[in-house]
């Protein structure tokens, strides 16, 4: 079985990135083979497209309703035959896996898509490609074509695998706006040594980039009557943090578990500002504080935390609720706290509640009451013990996130990371406001926190026959409240697009459906049940509309009649 063709084509416009995957293999042998077809794509994307073409006949993938879908298939699932086509690899990745047997001397062209919009962290936006094709290929191509009407601020490639004959085979031509960047090795440049028929391309192809800001009021775009805002004001005082961590040591965090952890607080510690305050409350069967109040971050006091820290040991039981709701009351009581400042629970847990309150559903409704959306509670949840459900709904009821820890090497550094994304507030109560009367299926508008570095992004339709779309952003920063206008002809926004070759013409729209979804999603996890039923349909009917692989569609994988039937690509999530 050889691969002689593997081209990644990625246009990402506006952030919004497409990207397809062709793979064609041919039969050398002179019976038939199984060809297959593995793509690793980011979890944050949706599959909208996959079909296979053997010697010219096309099988195509259908996207269908997900329930649907099984009940169709639970036949050829019940003979045993089959396990779904994607599954999660890692923290960033799923794996697409497709298989068909071909005929002697028989072709086959695999071809899969999937969007996604790339969400600004730390700074940057990061497109990942994974390249392991596990042989030498003829012909072999990545293309990445980015047009970012702001501008390009910044635009680098990064790759795991890169050796000097390798960089060779990579070009990247950029003006203000757009940038190509090719990857081209020939079959010598592939190969680990001249003697070896073995490839170096295993690994991650990365390309990072920011745009350029101008306007204080962020920057919209237009493309048939959608629009899209972003908004991502920096060089802002950042808000003081009144930040509790809540650190599992039950016994399963023992080993190399809490010793990761220690190593993360020890540097998260540095990270602290002298204006900020912060608490550490441990907990096993019993709940332990280092101090009974919070305390500022003073060289002293940071000095022995960090002494606390290193004492860390991990054994007993797992009260979750009791450390929670001690956290909270921590807050609640601290005194002489900077007038205006940010307060937050950051909640590190491996496991399942097994001491004091153990019903999750009991344990969420009195944090609920007790933070009562004056604080953020974020749940990072470290190995795959944790009930991330749990965690996910607790996090997105009380202004924060959820995160999963993956228990490999940089788990210190998974940890660092996160805590980075939320050490700068430098925005609170964010409304995006516009005429109310013009606008339909607007996405989230209003935003609790802003941090540097991230990005707010609102997307809706725009009535027929606007000329101007006026926008007012409020928000309150460290030093005073923010009211932010601005105007944008929605004529001359339309025109920015016209005369892009490369653009697929209706990206915003698709934009807004993918934000959309993604969001309805999100809302669905912490709603009361009358209310999920009612999300998740409004999630199946855009998943449809617009051909995404989400949690509640399939797509049904077709292939030749005398081979196994009744694939199917469904999208795994987080929580399982």
């Amino acid at each position: 079985i050889d691969i002689y063709s593997l081209h990644v084509d990625c246009k990402v416009t506006s952030r919004f990135a497409h990207t397809v995957i062709t793979s064609r293999i041919v039969n050398r042998a002179n019976e038939s083979q199984e060809a297959t077809f593995e793509v690793e794509l980011p979890k944050t994307a949706f599959i909208t497209k996959f079909y296979m073409s053997i010697d010219g006949k096309v099988y195509p993938g259908m996207i269908k309703e997900k329930a649907a879908a099984q009940k169709e298939y639970d036949t050829a699932v019940s003979r045993g035959q089959s396990a779904g086509l994607v599954k999660i690899r890692d923290r960033k990745l799923e794996l697409f896996q497709v298989s068909v047997s071909i005929a002697a001397a028989s072709k086959v062209t695999f071809e899969l898509t999937y969007e996604e919009l790339l969400k600004r962290q730390l700074g940057k936006f990061e497109l990942l490609l994974k390249v392991r094709p596990k042989q030498l290929v003829k012909h072999f191509q990545i293309d990445v074509h980015i047009f970012e009407p702001q501008g390009i601020r910044f635009l680098e490639t990064d790759s795991t695998f890169m050796t000097n004959e390798l960089t060779e085979a990579l070009t990247k031509v950029q003006n203000e706006t757009k940038a190509h960047i090719s990857f081209k090795p020939t079959v010598d440049q592939q190969k680990i040594n001249p003697e070896l028929n073995e490839t170096l391309l295993n690994g991650d192809f990365v390309v990072r980039y920011d745009v350029k800001r101008e306007a204080t009021a962020g920057d919209i775009q237009i493309v048939n009557g959608y629009f899209v805002h972003y908004f991502a004001p920096s060089e802002m005082p950042v808000f003081p943090k009144n930040v509790i961590f809540v650190i599992d040591r039950s016994g399963s965090m023992a080993g190399r578990k809490i010793e990761q952890t220690r190593d993360a607080l020890l540097k998260i510690l540095q990270d602290l500002r002298p204006e900020d305050h912060f608490g550490f409350i441990t907990f096993s069967n019993k709940v332990a504080e280092w101090k009974s109040s919070l305390l500022p971050a003073t060289e002293e006091n940071v000095a022995s935390a960090a002494a606390f820290v290193q004492t860390l040991s991990a054994r007993g039981g797992t009260d979750i609720s009791t450390a929670l709701l001690r956290a909270v009351r921590v807050l609640g009581e601290a005194e002489r706290l900077p007038e205006r400042s940010v307060s937050m629970v950051i909640l590190l847990t491996d496991g399942q509640p097994t001491s004091g309150e153990t019903n999750v559903e009991v344990i969420q409704e009195n944090i609920q009451k007790a933070i009562n959306g004056k604080y953020a509670l974020f749940c990072l949840g470290f190995g795959f013990d944790v009930s991330y459900k749990f965690l996910e709904k607790m996090a997105l009821s009380n202004g924060g996130i959820a995160r999963r820890i993956y228990e490999k090497a940089d788990a210190a550094l998974q940890l660092q990371g996160f805590y980075q994304e939320v050490a700068t507030p430098i925005l609170m109560k964010i409304e995006m406001q516009y005429p109310e009367n013009a606008i339909e299926g607007l996405t989230k508008n209003n935003f609790t926190l802003f941090f540097e570095g991230s990005e707010i992004v609102v997307s809706g339709k725009i009535s027929n026959g606007l000329d101007l779309l006026p926008v007012e952003i409020k928000a309150q920063s460290h030093t005073s409240d923010l009211t932010l206008k601005e105007e944008a002809n929605v004529k001359e926004k339309e025109q920015v697009f016209q005369d892009q070759k490369y653009i697929f013409g209706n990206f915003i729209e698709r934009l807004w459906a993918y934000l959309t979804i993604q969001q309805l999603l999100e809302k669905a996890i912490s709603a009361p049940e009358e209310d999920q039923k009612a999300l998740e349909a409004q999630v199946l009917d855009l998943s449809l509309q617009y051909s995404f692989v989400t949690p509640l569609t399939s797509m049904v994988v077709t292939k030749p009649a005398d081979q196994q039937q009744g694939e199917l690509a469904n999208k795994p999530t987080e929580a399982g």
